[in-house]
């Protein structure tokens, strides 16, 4: 994946003028980008639809919207959901061609309470381990049926914000009810990444 030297300058931008630099540059670690490659690469492989719509939930502070956006899937817009405020305003500056054009949205909000404005085609949700099981229940039914649906977790139990982690990709599966799901996992030096994809 090549990106765009315009959004390496808006990360830049994204990075110095953050509140807190450290928690903004923690979205650059290896192992993030790494396991946000992994998934766009499998997605890539799989969907070949064009104009697609993604919601991710968890978005963070925008940089999975960024990759994707730079990726060889035919994107049309991406909504980037994340309970943190701060991470509303970091997003817009990370995809800030997007914003510009039209394309890209970043809302602060529960993903227990976004309701979709239209079905989207994708629906992306990386940070399972930061909620409880009830929680992804509510945010599982809220899902238009008929979306592909791709979740993430690990096995970084020791890291103490992470309290719903699985031991394996299983595990992970069996908390949602997708048709033909797919598991998937990613071994990075410090834990074990798992992905599900299927569809609603």
């Amino acid at each position: 994946m090549k990106i765009d030297i315009e959004d390496v300058m808006f990360y830049m931008d994204a990075i110095r003028d953050s509140k807190d630099r450290d928690r903004t540059l923690e979205s650059f670690w290896k192992g993030q980008i790494r396991s946000k490659l992994w998934l766009i690469k499998i997605l890539e492989e799989k969907i070949k639809k064009e104009n697609l719509h993604i919601v991710i939930h968890g978005g963070w502070n925008g940089v999975l919207a960024s990759l994707l956006f730079n990726s060889k899937l035919n994107i049309e817009k991406i909504t980037s959901i994340d309970i943190d405020p701060m991470c509303r305003d970091i997003a817009y500056t990370i995809n800030k061609r997007q914003e510009i054009e039209g394309r890209f949205r970043a809302v602060c909000k529960d993903m227990t309470i976004y309701r979709y404005e239209t079905a989207p085609d994708i629906v992306i949700n990386t940070s399972t381990e930061h909620v409880t099981d009830e929680q992804l229940k509510i945010w599982y039914n809220n899902i238009p049926n008929g979306s592909c649906v791709v979740v993430q977790s690990n096995n970084f139990f020791s890291l103490d914000e992470h309290i719903n982690c699985v031991k394996n990709p299983s595990e992970l599966s069996n908390k949602f009810d997708l048709q033909d799901a797919e598991e998937h996992t990613l071994k990075l030096p410090q834990y074990n990444r798992y992905m599900t994809i299927g569809r609603k």
